[in-house]
């Protein structure tokens, strides 16, 4: 089979995920003003409009030679921009892709947004693209982002060791995760379950 991967808008209870346009990069400023959000980040800090429309306008390059997914994410209850979310590493021979590059104001973290976010890619990756495997990765030192990510289910499969070098030039090691098809009824009954809570 193989994976159809176009811009879709992807809705749940208290998120929407909305294909990324380079008309939200003045919607999304607010939240990225932030210099914490950054700091694990490939990109380096986003310190100007004009830098986070710089970075838009990059992933939007990326979509188009088909190697990303990118969503501008919203808050159901207010329509606010919350933060930006994507497949990247998209790989349609293997049938895989990496969900990744997602930030959130800080109002947005540790709600039900990351969780519920995170099923909508999944579900969408496992049930319509058709993924045998989506991985998730995160610096090594970012501790909150390793915990959130084992909150979903994934299973940490390892790091990579000194693969990236980041903005500041530090040699940043990555730790891995994946969920894989098989497991992907678990992950999405848990997930489920702590949505409904």
């Amino acid at each position: 089979m193989a994976m159809e991967v176009r811009p879709v808008t992807l809705s749940g209870r208290w998120v929407r995920l909305e294909p990324l346009r380079i008309e939200h990069a003045e919607a999304l400023w607010p939240q990225a003003a932030e210099p914490e959000i950054w700091r694990y980040m490939p990109y380096g800090e986003m310190n100007s409009p004009a830098k986070l429309h710089a970075l838009i306008e990059d992933l939007l390059e990326r979509q188009a030679r088909g190697t990303d997914l990118c969503f501008a994410v919203f808050d159901c209850a207010t329509d606010a921009a919350a933060g930006m979310t994507r497949y990247m590493t998209i790989d349609r021979p293997n049938r895989s892709l990496e969900i990744g590059g997602t930030w959130y104001g800080k109002a947005y973290r540790r709600t039900a947004m990351n969780t519920e976010c995170k099923y909508l890619l999944l579900k969408h990756a496992f049930e319509v693209l058709g993924c045998i495997r989506v991985q998730l990765k995160t610096d090594l030192r970012n501790e909150r982002s390793q915990r959130a990510i084992e909150r979903l289910g994934a299973v940490r499969e390892g790091v990579l060791r000194k693969h990236m070098i980041m903005p500041d030039g530090y040699p940043r090691s990555s730790v891995i995760y994946s969920v894989i098809d098989d497991e992907w009824p678990l992950v999405k009954a848990r997930l489920e379950q702590m949505l409904s809570a």
